[in-house]
């Protein structure tokens, strides 16, 4: 069951000297840039509601002006509200006075920016560290810990290297290190890969998702680049001028695109290569039987000649697969043990999946991060997917 970590209700920003009235007027139809003509008055973020689950990278991405970073910045509360509420593990952060804000953002949230911030005169150990030194964790504990999180990140041997001995992309590693060194369980990403070049961008976006399988934050991250977004994203929001226009996961924002808006970042792109199993997987494809209550479970004249029947265990976990009514019958009467069927993680890409279906005849299925089964990869049905994604369809 998902939880959420965050919730964003009716949220304003409005930069000016006058945010009541230039609400008041969004709310009676008029547009951000009449409101500006007429009053001066600049909308950053309009009537914005939305939750994050707990455990997800969330991304919020639009071009230049759209929105999304002072968006961000209003979940911290690094820029105050005009209007609304923003809810972190149901505390609300828009009533915080600012002794129980800085503690919020001290022990339980992270911010990564796109320029490094990094302290020249201290070396990486040191800034990587920083976090838990405001904390008033004792020295040898924090280097302990940043220690650790700096070997995930590929840095140990550096450091007590100086910042300005490393590469950018060595020190955007050392700007995620310290923000995993704390143990928040949320961060916030502001464009934090944005400066680097591609390949040391899609370095960094493995170093976070090898991050995030290990410890599983909550992570929301701003981006204005569609392939980075589909590539980390558990979900996606698209922003344009201070309005939140689409919520939903790669799949669900790829196939019914909002308006035209949505659909220009498609343009071109190949969208199939950042689908998941979790996105084109068929829930009740292929039929289920309880195991080891074989012989209780499905009738006799029940049909799984044309796509067999996977085998669960009370825990919802794959046994086996029996690929037809044949089968089934000698499984029932012990002449024969189900086949070994291979499964396939929900958040494994297609570009990563393929090898694996192509090597197997049969369906495979699905399981979640609990090994959970949660549906089935069919060969048709993958396809289907690839065709309609080619080129940014």
């Amino acid at each position: 069951m998902s939880v959420d970590k965050i919730q964003v209700k009716n949220l304003y920003k409005v930069f000016g000297s006058n945010p009541d009235l230039a609400i008041e007027l969004l709310n009676k139809g008029q547009s951000k840039d009449d409101i500006f003509r007429e009053t001066g008055q600049i909308i950053g973020v309009d009537n914005v509601s939305f939750s994050v689950q707990e455990g997800e990278i969330f991304v919020l991405m639009g071009l230049s002006g759209s929105g999304k970073s002072t968006l961000i910045r209003l979940i911290n509360r690094l820029v105050e509200p005009s209007a609304g509420s923003v809810f972190v593990d149901g505390q609300n952060v828009s009533a915080m006075n600012r002794v129980q804000l800085t503690e919020l953002r001290r022990r339980n949230m992270s911010m990564v920016f796109q320029s490094f911030a990094l302290m020249p005169h201290r070396t990486v150990l040191e800034n990587a560290s920083f976090g838990l030194e405001v904390s008033g964790v004792a020295k040898k504990e924090r280097e302990k810990r940043a220690l650790a999180v700096l070997e995930q990140v590929g840095l140990a041997t550096f450091a007590h290297k100086r910042p300005y001995e490393l590469s950018g992309g060595m020190q955007q590693r050392v700007g995620l290190a310290r923000a995993f060194t704390v143990n928040p369980s949320l961060i916030l990403m502001d464009e934090a890969f944005s400066a680097l070049d591609p390949l040391k961008r899609r370095e960094m976006q493995d170093v976070l998702l090898d991050l995030q399988r290990e410890q599983r934050r909550t992570i929301i991250f701003v981006s204005h680049d569609l392939e980075e977004a589909l590539r980390i994203g558990s979900r996606i929001a698209v922003m344009k001028g201070g309005v939140l226009v689409q919520v939903g996961t790669a799949r669900e924002v790829i196939n019914n695109p909002a308006d035209d808006y949505v659909r220009a970042f498609f343009n071109g792109v190949d969208t199939s290569r950042y689908l998941t199993a979790a996105d084109i997987l068929e829930p009740e494809g292929i039929p289920i039987i309880d195991y080891p209550y074989l012989s209780d479970t499905l009738s006799a004249s029940a049909d799984i000649d044309d796509k067999g029947a996977f085998l669960l265990n009370q825990h919802k976990q794959v046994q086996g697969f029996i690929p037809n009514n044949y089968e089934l019958a000698r499984c029932r009467s012990g002449a024969s043990s189900p086949l070994f069927s291979p499964t396939i993680p929900s958040d494994m890409l297609l570009s990563e999946l393929m090898d694996v279906l192509m090597m197997s005849h049969r369906p495979l299925p699905v399981v979640n991060q609990s090994g959970a089964y949660c549906g089935a990869l069919c060969h048709a049905t993958v396809l289907k997917t690839i065709a309609a994604n080619r080129g940014g369809a």
